[in-house]
């Protein structure tokens, strides 16, 4: 992206912090099928052709799985790769390896993600978390939250209890649903904890509006300021009703300041280490 300040033109850097890099003919995924509308195989260089207009600079794989073989094939992708240089693993509570993808000797991942939707609204019945939150703070890593409006509030909680861990909330905590003023108090109460953040993604959908995203865009800053959010595309699960020149597009058009360097970069580079 750019802009003209007196007569100069001002290029803006992005960092998209929200992808997917996948091959389920190699690493199946559970909960994908056909009907989805999906690719088998979501590369790197898939990606460096729809954001090739975009002016993205880097990208942040977010794991879709949650097994240990696939996250070695995306560290060791992302570790080679010029765009996407960077990988969040998906943590699994399962059995008696409640970190599942963190048991990755030296892999070079930036954060793991806590895909936990589906558990309480406290988060008390996901086994591991406290910990894992321990030790993403002691390496300097981020813990991302996939989680939905009912459990802000045990987000909140989790974050106030470990404040030296950066933790990012995926998509407001809202994606697609409808914002209601539960999810915006509990939203608030998540973004009063100096250590969280949040991701601007997964938001774009047919039935959402330009006054509606532009709104959730004000809400957000507010909340969480440019210095604590950030841009994702959710490419290629976006790529099901928007083009991803669209999706920076509709996002552009949403902000206060559409121009924030915080927001489109500055951010996710600090968060995000290799």
């Amino acid at each position: 992206m750019d802009r003209a300040r007196g007569g100069e033109r001002l290029i803006v850097r992005i960092v998209d912090a929200h992808v997917h890099l996948w091959d389920v003919r190699a690493f199946p995924i559970p909960w994908f099928h056909d009907g989805l509308g999906l690719p088998e195989a979501a590369t790197p260089g898939m990606l460096r052709a729809a954001s090739r207009s975009c002016g993205i600079t880097s990208a942040i794989a977010v794991q879709v799985a949650d097994t240990v073989e696939e996250a070695g094939w995306l560290t060791a992708l992302t570790a080679s790769d010029a765009l996407a240089t960077r990988a969040v693993l998906q943590y699994e509570p399962a059995g008696r390896t409640a970190l599942g993808a963190t048991v990755f000797d030296g892999a070079p991942f930036s954060g793991i993600r806590a895909a936990v939707a589906q558990s309480a609204a406290d988060l008390s019945d996901v086994p591991g978390l406290d910990a894992l939150a321990s030790a993403l703070g002691e390496a300097g890593r981020v813990l991302e939250l996939l989680i939905r409006p009912a459990q802000l509030t045990g987000a909140a909680a989790l974050a106030r209890r470990h404040p030296d861990t950066p933790m990012v909330l995926c998509h407001l905590g809202l994606g697609a649903a409808e914002p209601s003023r539960d999810w915006s108090e509990a939203l608030n109460a998540f973004a009063h904890a100096p250590n969280a953040h949040a991701k601007f993604s997964g938001l774009l959908s047919p039935s959402r509006t330009d006054a509606e995203l532009a709104d959730l865009a004000r809400t957000a800053m507010a909340l969480f300021g440019a210095e604590r959010l950030m841009f994702g595309s959710d490419w290629p699960m976006s790529a099901r009703t928007h083009a991803y020149a669209d999706v920076v597009h509709a996002v552009r058009r949403a902000l206060p300041d559409p121009h924030d360097r915080s927001f489109w970069s500055d951010t996710a580079d600090r968060l995000y280490r290799s």
